[in-house]
C-alpha cells in the first residue's frame, strides 16, 4: 500500500493562487435577485483535476431555470454556469497555460459552475479552444453546439440530405444549421420573421420559412421543392409545428426534439410513420458530464478554425459583479448570447 501524499498540482509559470476569488452564488432558489457575488476559497486541484482561470462564460436559459429551482439535481448553495473559456493555471504539466473551453451537464448543477473567477474540472473535461475565437466567443459556444451536435450525431445526418430546423434563429437551432451545412446537408431554416444577420442560420442557408405565415405544411413542401425531408430538428416544442414536420419526413426520416412544455402532447399518424421507418429522437444535453462533452468540443474546434462555423455573436457583456442583471436579461428572453466576463 502506498501511503505517500499526492503530488501537489503544478502551477503555470509565473502563476500563484489567491486565497479566495469572486463567484456568483445562490443560497436558495428564486429569480435573479437571489444571486450575489461571494468570495470563495481557491483550492489547488486534486489528482485528475485541473484549475481553470475563467475569462468568460455565457448564461444559458437552463442556468436561469437552475437558479429558479427547476433542476432537481441542484442543491443550494451553488455557483451556476455551464459554459466556459479560460486558461489552465494548475494541474497536469501538459495543460498548464493552455487556453481551453468547455461545458457540461454536471457543471453548475451537481458541482460548482463557471460563473466564477476559478473553476475546478476533471482533466478529461479540458478541450483546447479555437485559436481564432476570443474568450468571450469561445465561452458562448458550449450548450448550443453540444446540443445540436448530439442530435445530429444521433440522426447520423449525411451529405446531400435535407434538414429542417424549427426555431433556427435560436442558439441550438442556429448551431444545428451550421453543423449540418458543414456535413454537406441542405438546410431549411424555420423561424419567426427574419433571422438576425449574425445568426449561424444565415451563414448556413438562404432557404428560410417564416413561422408567422400560415400553412406550415405548404411552406415546408415549397422550401423542399416537393421532396421529402430527411431530418427535422425541433427547438420550439409546439405540436402545431412538429406534427406537419413529421408528416413531411421521407423514408428513414429522423426527428430530433429538444423542447416542450409540461403535459403537452402531439399527434402522430402511426401507419405512415412506421411504414416510412421514421424515428423520433429526444436529446437532453444535461445528461452529458463535462468529460463526455470534451471530445465533442474537440470535434467542433476545426469547424470554427476553418470558418465553417461563424464566431458566436455576443449580444450583451456583463462583469461578474453584474451577474444578477445579466441573468435577468436572459430571463426576459434577450436574443443572442449574454456573456459574463471575469477579467
Amino acid at each position: 500500500m502506498n501511503d505517500a501524499p499526492p503530488t501537489p498540482a503544478a502551477l503555470a509559470p509565473g502563476a500563484s493562487l489567491p486565497a479566495s476569488a469572486p463567484a456568483l452564488r445562490f443560497q436558495r432558489h428564486g429569480g435573479p435577485e437571489v444571486l450575489a457575488v461571494e468570495e470563495m476559497p481557491v483550492l489547488a486541484p486534486g489528482a485528475g483535476e485541473a484549475l481553470v482561470r475563467v475569462h468568460a462564460a455565457s448564461i444559458n436559459p437552463s442556468d436561469v431555470k437552475n437558479v429558479l429551482g427547476r433542476m432537481k439535481q441542484t442543491v443550494p448553495p451553488r455557483t451556476p454556469g455551464r459554459d466556459f473559456a479560460g486558461v489552465v493555471v494548475a494541474g497536469p504539466a501538459e495543460w498548464l497555460g493552455a487556453e481551453v473551453w468547455g461545458t457540461g451537464g454536471d457543471i453548475g448543477f451537481t458541482r460548482d459552475g463557471t460563473h466564477a473567477a476559478y473553476l475546478t474540472v476533471p482533466v478529461g473535461a479540458l478541450s483546447r479552444k479555437p485559436a481564432n475565437l476570443s474568450f468571450e466567443q469561445a465561452g458562448a459556444v458550449g450548450v448550443n453546439y453540444i446540443s445540436a451536435w448530439i442530435g445530429l450525431d444521433y440522426a447520423a445526418i449525411k451529405p446531400g440530405e435535407t434538414l429542417l430546423v424549427i426555431g433556427a434563429s435560436g442558439g441550438v437551432g442556429g448551431a444545428a444549421c451550421g453543423i449540418a451545412r458543414g456535413k454537406g446537408a441542405s438546410v431549411i431554416a424555420a423561424c419567426r420573421g427574419q433571422a438576425d444577420p449574425a445568426s449561424p442560420a444565415r451563414h448556413a442557408t438562404d432557404n428560410f420559412i417564416d413561422l408567422n405565415e400560415p400553412d406550415f405544411a405548404a411552406q415546408i413542401a415549397k422550401a423542399a421543392g416537393g421532396k421529402p425531408i430527411d431530418v427535422v430538428f425541433d427547438c420550439v416544442g409546439r405540436p402545431d409545428l412538429v406534427e406537419p414536420a413529421l408528416a413531411a419526413l421521407g423514408f428513414g426520416g429522423r426527428a430530433i426534439l429538444i423542447s416542450g412544455s409540461p403535459g403537452e402532447s402531439m399527434k402522430v399518424e402511426m401507419i405512415p410513420f412506421y411504414r416510412r421507418e421514421c424515428r423520433l429522437i429526444g436529446v437532453d444535453s444535461l445528461k452529458r458530464k463535462a468529460a463526455e462533452c470534451a471530445p465533442m468540443m474537440d470535434a467542433l474546434r476545426a469547424g470554427f478554425e476553418s470558418g465553417t462555423y461563424p464566431a458566436p455573436a455576443i449580444a450583451e457583456r456583463h462583469a461578474l459583479a453584474d451577474g444578477a442583471a445579466a441573468y435577468a436579461s436572459v430571463a426576459r428572453g434577450t436574443r443572442g448570447r449574454v456573456v459574463l466576463t471575469m477579467t
